[in-house]
């Protein structure tokens, strides 16, 4: 039995490690900071393979965030922040889900058609996002201001539709 629950504990241990490292991403050079510009990137949509200058959305407040389909922390935090671009439809608000996903817009797709979920979903295809952003696991998400400054860094899964972090968001639209 002992074995058996070792054995369990392992495996979690082993998920949990995977989530915090992204394989190609290093942290040499980040050039994202908090309360400075927020870096120009380009990531390309896997609904209609457009390209997105995170430039071009100046004037809204943007929710970058990067993640993976085999993340669990991801997978859990996917129905809220569902919840919360829905809410601020129509609002000077842009989500970019951008996937770290090696498997690219199959693997993407796949996973969407499987779970039922949706997000604006681009990929990184030059690689140059995760690094510029420091990116050091999944998920990790960065709130840029309608002046195109980057606010805040969060590291983890967070419940994105709770009503603190539809307030914040409120707060910066303003």
């Amino acid at each position: 039995m002992q074995r058996i629950i070792f054995l369990i504990m392992f495996g979690m241990l082993l998920t949990l490690s995977a989530c915090n490292k992204t394989g190609s991403v290093t942290t040499a050079s980040p050039i994202a900071k908090e309360n400075s510009a927020a870096p120009d990137i380009s990531v390309v949509s896997i609904t209609d393979g457009s390209t997105l200058k995170l430039s071009s959305l100046k004037g809204k407040v943007v929710l970058l965030n990067f993640w993976a389909t085999w993340c669990p922390p991801c997978r859990e935090e996917i129905p809220s922040m569902m919840k919360l671009n829905s809410a601020l439809l129509g609002k000077p608000f842009q989500m970019i889900a951008v996937s770290m996903d090696e498997g690219g817009k199959p693997a993407i797709e796949s996973f969407f058609k499987e779970s039922g979920f949706s997000l604006p979903t681009y990929l990184d295809q030059s690689g140059n996002a995760g690094k510029v952003y420091g990116v050091t696991g999944v998920p990790e998400s960065f709130i840029i201001d309608r002046q195109g400054i980057l606010v805040k860094k969060i590291i983890g899964g967070i419940a994105w539709d709770s009503p603190e972090v539809a307030s914040f968001f409120e707060g910066l639209m303003k």
